[in-house]
C-alpha cells in the first residue's frame, strides 16, 4: 500500500509564490501511541510535527530542523524535529489539559525556538516571543520579522491524522502584491477537514482550479526516533564508571526511557561493568563484588 504521509512541494508559475503540503497519518498515529496524549494537547503536537516538516522544506541543509515551544501554561514544552531525510519525531510535556485550544490557552507566556543543525557548521537559532491566536499565526509571526519573506500557514490535526499548507513568496523574486493576496484569499478558504481527506492534486484544484499549479512528486515521510542502546551507551561512558557503578547499586538496574518512541532501556550491573571492560576504563580488579 502507498504511504499515508506525504510531503509535496508545489509552485504559481510566473507568480513567484511556492507551496507545499504535508500529510500525516501512520506517523501521527505512531507518536500518539508512544504517549496517550489528552485531545488538547495531542492536536498542537500534530499541528508542530505538520509546521516542522513544512518549514524543513523551505531550506537546503542535512541534518535537522527543531521547531520549540515553551510555555507557563498547561502545556509546558513541546518538540517537534524534521531532518532532510524527511523522518520526524514529537513529544509535549504538560502538566494538565488546557482549557481551550487558543495559543495562550494552550501555552501561557511563553516562546518559540527554531534550530537549525546543520551537518558541518555551527547550529542556527532564532528565538521570539510566542505571539498570535494559533500556532500557525505564531510562525507566520517569525517569519515576518527574521525573514521578512510573506508566508502563510494553514495547520489541522485530530486523533487520526495531521495535515497542514504553507504557502511563500520567492526571495529574490519580484512579486506583485495583488497577485500574492489573490492566492493568499484562495487559500484561507480551505477547511481542516479538506486539508485531513483531500488528496493534494484535488486540494489544490478545489483552491487554485483558475491558476497554473505544478505540483512536485510525494516525498514519503516516516517517523524515526534515532534513540538506540548504543547511544545510551556513549552517555553512560561519559558519565564514568563510579558514577555509573554508584547508580546501579543504588537503583540495582539503570532504566532510561525514550519519550520519543516509548522504548526502554535497561542496564544490569553486569552490562555496566562489561561496557566498561570492554573500553578500557575499569580493570577487572576494580571491579565490586
Amino acid at each position: 500500500m502507498p504511504s499515508t504521509d506525504s510531503f509535496q512541494r508545489f509552485h504559481f508559475e510566473h507568480l513567484g509564490i511556492r507551496g507545499e503540503i504535508v500529510r500525516l497519518e501512520d506517523v501521527w498515529l505512531a507518536t500518539q501511541g508512544a504517549s496517550h496524549y489528552p485531545c488538547r494537547v495531542a492536536a498542537p503536537l500534530g499541528e508542530a510535527m505538520v509546521a516542522v516538516l513544512l518549514l524543513s522544506g523551505t531550506i537546503k541543509f542535512e541534518g535537522s530542523l527543531i521547531l520549540q515551544v515553551q510555555g507557563s501554561g498547561p502545556i509546558k514544552t513541546l518538540v517537534a524535529q524534521a531532518t532532510h531525510q524527511r523522518t520526524i519525531r514529537g513529544l509535549a510535556h504538560f502538566e494538565s489539559e488546557p482549557s481551550g485550544a487558543s495559543l495562550d490557552q494552550l501555552f501561557g507566556e511563553g516562546r518559540m525556538v527554531i534550530t537549525i543543525q546543520n551537518r558541518d557548521m555551527e547550529p542556527y537559532q532564532g528565538i521570539v516571543a510566542l505571539e498570535g491566536g494559533s500556532l500557525a499565526e505564531a510562525i507566520e509571526g517569525y517569519f515576518d520579522r527574521s525573514e521578512q519573506l510573506p508566508t502563510r500557514l494553514w495547520l489541522t490535526a485530530n486523533q487520526h491524522r495531521a495535515g497542514g499548507l504553507f504557502l511563500q513568496a520567492l526571495p529574490g523574486h519580484e512579486r506583485d502584491e495583488d497577485d500574492w493576496n489573490r492566492i493568499h484569499h484562495l487559500a484561507a478558504t480551505v477547511t481542516p477537514e479538506e486539508l485531513l481527506g483531500l488528496p493534494p492534486e484535488d486540494l489544490l484544484f478545489r483552491l487554485f482550479h483558475e491558476e497554473t499549479v505544478r505540483l512536485q512528486a510525494p516525498e514519503i515521510v516516516r517517523f524515526r526516533c534515532g534513540c538506540s542502546r548504543t547511544r545510551i551507551e556513549s552517555v553512560l561512558m561519559a558519565l564514568g564508571p563510579q558514577e555509573v557503578q554508584s547508580l546501579s547499586e543504588r537503583d540495582e538496574v539503570i532504566s532510561v526511557h525514550c519519550e520519543f518512541c516509548n522504548r526502554e532501556y535497561v542496564f544490569d550491573r553486569v552490562d555496566t561493568t562489561g561496557l566498561f571492560l570492554a573500553s578500557g576504563g575499569l580493570s577487572p580488579n576494580t571491579t565490586r563484588q
